[in-house]
């Protein structure tokens, strides 16, 4: 898939959270935007941060081509999300994009597919789960938070598919970690997950417990996007590869993880 060197206008800066910013993009240019798929990320340049020196990998959150917009889900970890957090509509972003690889699609429409996020591990199941939804397919989510105060993105969801919550302190949905939620009991073709690498193990232990196809998106420090810097190296069973070239998809069956 080709990749673009774009500047991108902010339309707006929702304040979702004092930790989480929702930042949404349309082309500076006017031009349409270019196919993105779902699971891809961007490579965002900070440029009003002195200490940030390299660019920020973001997942794609949501593409809107009837509003030629594209939605970053950010949290702040550290000064360059902190300044990317703070900016304004009208600002411009400059990105590197599409880059990585994106889900596999079942061949099956009537597979039960639930599709896992754990804190700003939401991100890509939100565009993912929109096209499945195009595509005839049912999703279902299960998303997990420490509280109800950090609760993103519900409504969105809501719009695509059954919604099942987990809070760690139960002040929303079911108390517990996402692999402790009830709706596990249900049964379902394939998992698709994104999060902390601690849910994403256990969660890869379930599905490999009950023979269940299972994707995750790695979560690796992305530093350049073409596979050039080595910071994102994974151990696999075919070697060591970089993330952000040949992730950050990958079936659990192709990572040593000890599961």
């Amino acid at each position: 898939m080709k990749k673009y060197v774009l500047d991108f206008r902010i339309t707006e800066n929702v304040k979702l959270h004092d930790n989480y910013a929702l930042l949404k993009l349309t082309p500076a240019d006017g031009q349409p935007l270019p196919e993105m798929l779902p699971g891809q990320f961007v490579e965002v340049r900070v440029d009003r941060s002195p200490s940030t020196f390299l660019r920020r990998p973001i997942s794609i959150n949501f593409v809107d081509y009837t509003q030629n917009e594209l939605w970053l889900l950010i949290r702040i970890a550290g000064e360059g999300t902190r300044t990317l957090c703070g900016m304004q509509a009208g600002e411009i972003l400059n990105l590197v994009l599409p880059l990585g690889s994106t889900f596999t699609l079942p061949e099956n429409p009537t597979e039960k597919l639930l599709l896992v996020g754990g804190g700003v591990g939401i991100a890509p199941m939100l565009y993912w789960g929109k096209y499945l939804k195009e595509k005839g397919y049912t999703p279902h989510f299960l998303l997990g938070f420490r509280s109800d105060k950090d609760l993103l993105q519900y409504d969105q969801f809501c719009q695509l598919g059954e919604v099942s919550i987990s809070t760690e302190d139960g002040s929303r949905g079911e108390k517990g970690f996402v692999t402790q939620h009830s709706i596990l009991e249900q049964h379902f073709d394939r998992l698709y997950v994104c999060g902390p690498k601690p849910m994403m193990v256990a969660v890869a232990r379930y599905a490999r417990e009950h023979g269940l196809f299972c994707e995750v998106s790695l979560e690796n420090t992305m530093a350049c996007g073409v596979g050039a810097c080595l910071c994102c190296v994974e151990d696999t069973v075919e070697g060591h590869v970089c993330v952000c070239k040949e992730g950050p998809i990958f079936n659990i069956e192709k990572l040593k993880w000890q599961i």
